[in-house]
């Protein structure tokens, strides 16, 4: 039986431009091909948990204009359930405008819509799909208020949270101690930590600052390095894998995604972080958010031909 995985979150249209490099303040770029692609993290999350196995439920709102209509169409093509996917008359959907640069780094200017609109009101409606959840995937695109007040009603049926930290914005200890997986990458590391994350030995640093605010087990996502983890036994770096990257947008999201599902099944923590990696790896190699999560199939293949780098 799939796990059950409830994602709740933002749901945005990418408008994505690739540029020889990103354009400094003042600058035009010339760019060349133009891709529109669904994204928003939540909205990624919730995708790539489905396509390796998640029986996801998806909590969010749209506008109701062409983006949300075809957001839902789409979420419901990857067999997520959207009952809770609002439709919102009075504020457009979300859009994202991304440069990718030649080298698969990318810069993102977002527009929330009608992401800034998911209430405390719309989690308590949606808090029965949390009955027998296997965990609740979060992020910070939509209210702090509404994230806080999931956080409880999960913690209050025992469901797991998982909470990726971004964008990185200060959190309140409340909802730091409902968090039992932390997942920041390595900016937000340090935003949320005071401790500049540069490489292993200040990862651990970051990752016990957070740790003695009450969260259980703190994994900073370190890009083809692989992902640092922090829990109650100790401390490791679970290494990645060396690929060719294409375009970045969204590796965190499928991260989490893949991460949600692996340890729903009930994988070690170490092995789902390195089934994370790989899924994470698998989207690197791919354009656009949502269109480059893996199928579980992918990343099972992926994992038989492809060994981590070594640490």
């Amino acid at each position: 039986m799939k796990p059950r995985i409830v994602v709740l979150g933002s749901s945005n249209t990418d408008m994505i431009v690739n540029v020889p490099r990103i354009p400094r303040p003042g600058e035009t770029v010339l760019g060349g091909q133009f891709l529109m692609a669904a994204g928003g993290k939540g909205a990624n999350q919730a995708v790539a948990a489905a396509r390796v196995g998640g029986n996801v439920t998806f909590i969010a709102r749209v506008g109701d204009d062409m983006f949300g209509r075809r957001a839902i169409e789409a979420f419901q093509k990857e067999g997520i359930h959207v009952d809770f996917v609002l439709r919102d008359a009075d504020r457009p959907s979300g859009v994202a405008l991304i440069f990718v640069a030649a080298d698969g780094q990318n810069s993102i200017a977002v527009s929330p819509g009608a992401n800034a609109r998911l209430t405390r009101l719309d989690v308590r409606r949606a808090a029965s799909v949390l009955d027998g959840a296997s965990a609740l995937l979060m992020q910070l695109e939509t209210p702090l208020d509404t994230v806080v007040a999931a956080a409880e009603l999960a913690a209050a049926r025992h469901v797991p949270v998982i909470l990726n930290p971004a964008p990185a914005r200060s959190l309140p200890r409340s909802l730091l101690r409902r968090v039992g997986l932390l997942t920041p990458n390595q900016a937000e590391a340090s935003a949320l930590s005071g401790v500049e994350v540069r490489d292993t030995h200040s990862a651990a640093r970051a990752a016990g600052k957070l740790q003695a605010r009450g969260v259980g087990t703190v994994i900073i996502t370190l890009g083809a390095k692989g992902a640092f983890v922090a829990d109650g036994k100790g401390q490791q770096l679970v290494t990645g894998f060396k690929v060719r990257a294409v375009d970045t947008t969204a590796a965190g999201d499928v991260f989490n995604g893949a991460l949600a599902v692996a340890l729903a099944e009930g994988k070690p923590l170490l092995e789902a972080v390195r089934f994370a990696n790989a899924a994470a790896a698998l989207s690197v190699t791919r354009l656009g958010a949502q269109p480059s999560a893996p199928t579980r199939a992918e990343v099972e293949r992926f994992l038989k031909t492809h060994s981590p780098i070594a640490g």
